[in-house]
């Protein structure tokens, strides 16, 4: 089978065993995309999103956002190709040596230094953060802190310390989320939502 027919197939599937699940529109693209990443249904019902989350996201992405990770798993598995056809780009400053530095010097984090120069780009940001619960947990400090104000964060880190906890910080609140409750998330879960996200408003709005 040609890889397009193999996808195909495989979101027909996800379609069929979801039943009669319906989601708010934009969502299932999202929850689907997932599934087909993980092969795990638990994310029909595990993914938050706050109201009207897809169409901010959808928005920011039109306007050229750049999409901020905290791994560079999840950076390689955005499609820049789609992204840039929008005037925007990706990011991760995991890498880099002033963060490095910065974070070894103050006794915390990279994936928490990270976010404070992310949050120093101008423009329209997305933030998809997959690994590091300590990315999500300063990123909510510098939201609270009005040093940033992200168009969409994307939620998922995976693991087991603080990983609920820093996922439930943005559980209703004012900042637009998309989030994966409970343990479970990855970078891969990270990239399939900003891919599905870029994929909808390119084949609905016809970028």
């Amino acid at each position: 089978m040609r890889p397009q027919d193999i996808e195909k197939r495989s979101f027909a599937i996800i379609t069929a065993e979801l039943g009669e699940r319906t989601f708010p529109d934009g969502e299932s693209e999202v929850v689907k995309r997932v599934i087909h990443t993980t092969a795990d249904f638990d994310y029909a019902d595990s993914l938050a999103f706050s109201p009207g989350a897809v169409g901010q996201a959808r928005e920011a992405l039109a306007s050229g956002a750049t999409v901020v990770t905290d791994t560079n798993m999840a950076l390689a598995g955005v499609n820049k190709g789609a992204l840039q056809a929008l005037g925007g780009r990706a990011v991760c400053y995991m890498a880099d040596g002033a963060v490095a530095r910065a974070a070894g010097a103050r006794g915390v984090t990279r994936a928490a230094v990270s976010m404070e120069y992310a949050a120093l780009l101008d423009g329209p940001l997305i933030f998809a953060v997959g690994n590091a619960p300590t990315a999500l947990i300063r990123l909510h400090e510098l939201i609270a802190e009005g040093a940033v104000s992200p168009a969409l964060v994307i939620g998922v880190p995976v693991g087991f310390v603080n990983v609920v906890e820093a996922k439930e910080l943005f559980i209703g609140g004012q900042t637009p989320y998309i989030i994966a409750r409970g343990r479970k998330g990855g970078s891969n879960v990270a990239a399939a939502i900003v891919n599905a996200l870029l994929y909808q408003l390119i084949e609905r709005e016809g970028f």
